[in-house]
């Protein structure tokens, strides 16, 4: 999820349709993650800093293993993908990641090329209240485009 502006509703009841193993908040509202790691504490919970948490301890970006697949997490403020996605792109593949993930532009997004997977979720608070669903399966990543 990203984008939550707020609305920690819309999170919550992504959380109780999907029943998650792990949730990833992409910014812009860091602060909604507290209810929803309060509500569901047997689910671990990620997030990284948008341009909306100036005041947020949360990095800016993350990078992680799950299910055998190299996680590179951010916001996409600081890599400028209102006007393109290349640069965030060009960094996650040379730190290694499998799967780039990032949110600030509200657009639901999902691409893969070469076995590199490219996810915006768009924004759970705004617009869509969109979402991505992914799974990892025997080395395989699959993702799905939700919306409230």
């Amino acid at each position: 999820m990203s984008d939550s502006h707020g609305c920690k509703d819309y999170m919550l009841n992504a959380v109780a349709l999907e029943s998650p193993e792990w949730i990833l908040h992409l910014g812009d509202r860091v602060k909604d993650c507290i209810d929803v790691e309060y509500e569901y504490p047997g689910i671990p919970l990620r997030s990284v800093r948008g341009n909306c948490d100036r005041d947020s301890a949360e990095l800016d970006i993350d990078e992680f293993t799950l299910g055998g697949k190299r996680f590179f997490m951010t916001h996409g403020h600081l890599f400028g993908v209102k006007t393109g996605k290349g640069r965030v792109i060009a960094t996650a593949v040379n730190r290694g990641a499998d799967i780039l993930l990032f949110g600030h532009t509200h657009i639901p997004h999902y691409s893969v090329a070469e076995d590199f997977s490219v996810i915006n979720p768009g924004s759970i608070g705004m617009g869509g209240r969109s979402y991505a669903v992914i799974d990892l399966v025997n080395g395989a990543v699959s993702c799905e485009l939700k919306s409230l």
